[in-house]
């Protein structure tokens, strides 16, 4: 449904307030100094930075996605989860990045501020990361924050996953009376109900992780049982 005027003004402001925002958080752990990424298997972006992410899976088809996802992961985990929060879920005194919308405006937002960072009065809010890290670095990062799922969904079904979870336990020590495709397809279900708070269509949640690594194997049960522990855990 289109935005009124209203609307979009405050999500102007609550995208611009996420980018400015890491001030205080940033002060607290002193100077950043950025992590190189690597990018090997996500096609190159070009030398001219772009405005709009090239990693979303409409473009680039869901296993190049998917492989976004996974370094973005690794990118913001060594060079923003010290200001923004692990699984990009912000402690209260730095914006939550999970808000920023997963389209045009909100990417434009993005690079500018990846690109050049932000400095106020002199003092450096944010750390330029564009020439270090570089533009492929920059929209994996990006595919991993708007995929982050709304975590009151994720917790409407935290019971659910964490009986799944136990039945996967039980799989990965005898899977003689398990049923792959029943279970892929009831993570699926779930996951398909989780959405993101950015409006990117797919939520890279636990439940979706977990479905993807079934394969009827006792090793793919335990993977998947421990994937659901970890992100349950984190969700407390």
């Amino acid at each position: 449904m289109p935005m009124t005027p209203t609307q979009f003004s405050l999500r102007a402001g609550l995208a611009a307030a996420t980018l400015f925002g890491a001030t205080t958080l940033v002060l607290a752990h002193g100077d950043v100094t950025p992590q190189a990424v690597d990018t090997t298997g996500l096609p190159a972006s070009g030398e001219e930075w772009l405005f709009e992410n090239p990693y979303r899976a409409d473009k680039v088809g869901e296993e190049v996605w998917l492989k976004a996802v996974e370094i973005g992961a690794s990118g913001y985990n060594q060079n923003c989860a010290r200001c923004h929060g692990l699984e990009v879920v912000s402690g209260g005194l730095a914006p939550d990045l999970r808000f920023l919308e997963a389209e045009e405006f909100g990417d434009e937002w993005y690079v500018e501020r990846f690109r050049s960072g932000y400095t106020q009065n002199g003092v450096t809010k944010m750390p330029a990361f564009g020439e270090l890290l570089g533009q492929d670095a920059a929209w994996a990062i990006r595919t991993y924050i708007e995929t982050r799922p709304d975590g009151e969904a994720m917790d409407a079904v935290s019971d659910e996953l964490a009986g799944l979870r136990d039945a996967l336990k039980g799989f990965g020590d005898d899977p003689s009376g398990a049923d792959a495709e029943a279970l892929k397809t009831q993570l699926s279900e779930i996951a398909g109900n989780i959405e993101t708070l950015s409006g990117a269509p797919v939520a890279d949640s636990v439940a979706f992780r977990a479905a993807n690594i079934i394969d009827g194997s006792p090793e793919g049960y335990r993977s998947a049982a421990e994937t659901l522990t970890i992100g349950l855990s984190a969700a407390q």
